[in-house]
Formats: C-alpha cells, structure tokens, sequence
C-alpha cells in the first residue's frame, strides 16, 4: 500500500515519489519541455500506409511520425475475418487517434484508434458498449456488484461503454455518477474540437503529473500527499475539492528549510537508480544493464556467506534480490524483455520459492507484467509493458567518451593506433615530421612504457615523431598533423 506521496515541484519539472514504509517505490518525472503524450487524442492525417507491415504512419504534429499498427484499429475485423490495413486507410485520410505509448528512442509514438478517457474511478470507452472490470479486483461478487451498481447509474441511451477501476471498490453512487458525467462531457467536447479543428491538431491532453497523482496514485490508504509548491498544492487541492476525492484533508503543503527529496533519502535513491551495480544488505549485488533491446539483472552473493550451507546462502540472496529486483524495476521504469540470472539453485524447493517470493513482491507494481518460471538454463524471463521512458533515459544520455559503450580503449590500445596510422600517413606523405595530439594518459604512455617503440616507428619511417597532449581531448581522441 502506498503510504505517503512526495510532490517536489519546480518551473521546470514536477517529480513524483511513491513512498512505502518510508522507502521510495516509484519516481515519475515530468519536465515543462517534454511532457509524456499517453493518453493524448488527436486529429491526425495518414501520411504513408504500409501494407508489407500492416501499418501507417500517421502525421499529429510531432517531429516523428506515429506508429498505428492494424491490430490497433478500431473496428478492423468483420466477424471473424480481419480487414488488411489497405482497405481501411489511404494516405491523406484524416483520423482520430489516441497515444498509447510515447516515442521511445528512435520510435515514433505508438497510436491506437481506439479511445479510452480515464476518470477517477472509471475509464470511458466511447466506441464500446460493454463493462469491464479491473483485473485487480478479484473477488468475483464484489465484480458483479459493482458491475450491477455502475449499470443502474447510467442514464438511459447511454452511449459508449465503461471499464471499472480498483479504486470504484470504496465509491459511492453520487462519486460514480459524478465520474460518468464528467467523461461523457469530455468525450462531447472532444468530438466538437475535432469537428471545427483542422488535421493534424490536438483535442485532448491527459492531466499533468502533479493531478495525475491524486487520480492514478493515490487511494483510501494513503496516509498523505505532500506538495513542496504552494501553487501546485492549491491547484491539487481545488482538483481533489471539485471531484470529492475521499483523502482531500491528507493533501498538505510542505513547508520545511530542508527540500523534500533530501529529507526522505529520494535524492540519494536517484542517484543509486541510476549505477549498474546495486547493493544488497546481505553482503551480495546485482548488476543490472540496459540496452535497447532488453535489459538483464545479475544476481551475486558478493561477500554474503551466512548460510549455513552454501545452498542456504545461494537461497537467501536470491530470496533479496527477488524483492529488490521487483523494486528496481518500478524505481528505473525498466520495461520490456526483462532476463534475470538468479544464482543456480539445485534444490527446487528452492527455485520455486524464489519465484514465488518474486511474484509476490511485483504484485504491487501497476504495469502489466509477465513471468515465465525458470528456464532450462535457470533465467527468469519476463516482460514489463513499457509506454514512457526509463529513468536512465529521461535524466542521462549516451557518454560523449565511450558512445554508449561503458568502456574506454586503453591508452597502450590507442599509442598502437597511433603507430599504425603513422605508417600509413608515412607511405602517403611527404612530410618533415609527424606531431601526435593526444590526451595526457595516451602521451604518458608514449614517453614511458611504449617510448622504445615510438623510438623503433620514428627509425621505420625515417621521419621525427613530436608529442603534443591537448587536455579537452579524451582517452580516443587524437590527430596526427604533418609538418
């Protein structure tokens, strides 16, 4: 359960931590320049379809096109056979389309022409006519109840259908109600937007972060919702107020010298978000690294040999890492194919201990998640719906250094491109001298441990070799001019 929300807030970003029993779970970020497009509706025109694919991309005014894929398509299927996406768009078609992931990397966003509206306790689907129920709330008459309940709540010729969202369990009829007219007024405003709006042209923007809070984040059990921004808590405030969200007197403004993230550790906890390496308290650590296409975690006892055997001692780390992996994993925002080499385990026991101690632990986390149990070769692999940015990527980019790479060529490994380049410039050129720019580590090198063979090259090649160390250089970087 959610125990408190911290709201830090300043002119050009609004950050989010999610605290449980005085630990952060989870860190939203949202910056004035780039605010996330899910949950975004435009009027969109197709620029290219793509039959090869089953897909368009579809202008919305972004720098990228979007992505719409044909399964996306509202009403692609007649009975049980799929229309190609050919016959549905053609380029230049105007449309209405919805963001269901942001542009991530090289991808442009991804659309879908199905769309949903999400309320506090309800999420409108203006294209549907059924009503779903959250696939959290398990309890089989609790479902039909609310089924029945939110049923008798919709006024007669009501258009479009409802999904039911966990937080509907504790709501009464009169906040229902109030939910079901306030997104069928958006929905009309929507459609009277795109009516008088030329395409590609925005009709909707979800909430901002600081009010998406108290829609999406916080419930019946959170103890209290702290706002460092008076501005941002009076707006909040006058939100929580207009809906009669149920913790309105939980939301307070912080006022204290010291900032907020620093005074609950969420700083500290950024900072540790964003290294490979993360510690266990038991002594051991995992490794964690992300690449485009998935990201693993390593699981190592590191110095933790309590156990009373070395079976014991494997168990109780993974037992750890199962709980701290599923943390990292809403704190960093990992999301797709997610491979996790726990230690081996022989005991099965063990095994499915483990795995049933992780599942357990991300029960909690909001995203669409699936695990698959060991493999052959003892991985757990798993997949975390991924629709925004991790975090390493909203607050770093790419070393300028290595390009990504994490790594360095060493500088014997450049004073040996160096000479080889020497030669090479040597047989195409004519010059008095050869100078070598480098970085200091790369010149050092050359006057110590590699000066015998710069004295053999300048020998080879007939010609004097000159040093020179430019300091903005780094460890890579070097130019030979002839003289």
């Amino acid at each position: 359960m959610n125990d408190e929300i911290l709201v830090n807030v300043t002119p050009q970003e609004t950050r989010v931590s999610v605290m449980q029993q005085g630990s952060a779970q989870e860190l939203h970020i949202e910056r004035a320049s780039q605010r996330g497009l899910v949950g975004n509706i435009y009027l969109g025109v197709v620029s290219r379809v793509l039959p090869g694919m089953q897909s368009a991309f579809v202008h919305i005014g972004l720098q990228r096109a979007a992505f719409l894929h044909v399964a996306d398509i509202w009403g692609h299927r007649s009975g049980d056979e799929a229309r190609p996406i050919e016959k549905l768009l053609h380029d230049g078609d105007p449309i209405l389309v919805q963001v269901v992931k942001d542009p991530i990397g090289t991808k442009g966003a991804r659309l879908s022409t199905q769309v949903s509206i999400a309320g506090r306790f309800l999420v409108y689907l203006p294209q549907e006519s059924h009503i779903g129920i959250s696939q959290r709330i398990g309890d089989e008459a609790e479902r039909t109840l609310l089924r029945e309940k939110l049923q008798q709540l919709l006024p007669p010729q009501t258009a479009g259908g409802f999904i039911i969202r966990t937080m509907a369990e504790t709501a009464g009829e009169e906040e229902l109600a109030a939910d079901i007219a306030y997104l069928q007024r958006l929905w009309a405003g929507i459609q009277e937007r795109a009516r008088s709006s030329s395409a590609p042209a925005l009709l909707y923007q979800d909430l901002d972060l600081s009010l998406r809070v108290l829609r999406d984040f916080a419930t019946t059990e959170t103890e209290r919702v702290l706002v460092d921004s008076r501005e941002t808590f009076q707006k909040m405030e006058a939100f929580a107020r207009e809906y009669a969200l149920p913790f309105t007197e939980r939301l307070q403004h912080y006022t204290g010298d010291r900032p907020l993230f620093d005074l609950y550790g969420v700083e500290d906890e950024i900072e540790r978000a964003m290294a490979r390496r993360v510690s266990l308290k038991s002594g051991g650590y995992l490794i964690i690294d992300q690449t485009e296409a998935l990201t693993t975690v390593d699981v190592n006892t590191g110095s933790f040999v309590s156990g009373r055997t070395f079976d014991d001692t494997i168990f109780k780390t993974n037992l750890e890492a199962a709980q701290v992996i599923a943390r990292q994993l809403r704190l960093r925002n990992l999301g797709g194919v997610i491979v996790i080499d726990f230690i081996d385990m022989d005991n099965d026991v063990h095994r499915e201990a483990v795995l049933a101690e992780f599942k357990k632990t991300i029960a909690a986390d909001r995203t669409r998640m699936t695990v698959s149990g060991f493999s052959a070769l003892g991985l757990v692999e798993m997949t975390r719906k991924r629709t925004r940015e991790s975090l390493a990527h909203v607050l770093c980019e790419p070393c300028p250094s290595c390009h990504g790479r994490g790594e360095l060529k060493t500088a014997q490994t450049v004073c040996y491109e160096i000479l080889r380049e020497l030669v090479r410039e040597s047989r195409q050129f004519d010059a008095k001298e050869f100078r070598v720019l480098a970085s200091q580590k790369v010149v050092d090198t050359f006057l110590d441990e590699e000066a015998q063979s710069l004295a053999m090259l300048e020998e080879f090649i007939g010609k004097p070799v000159r040093l020179q160390v430019e300091t903005l250089y780094n460890q890579e970087q070097y130019d030979i001019v002839l003289m």
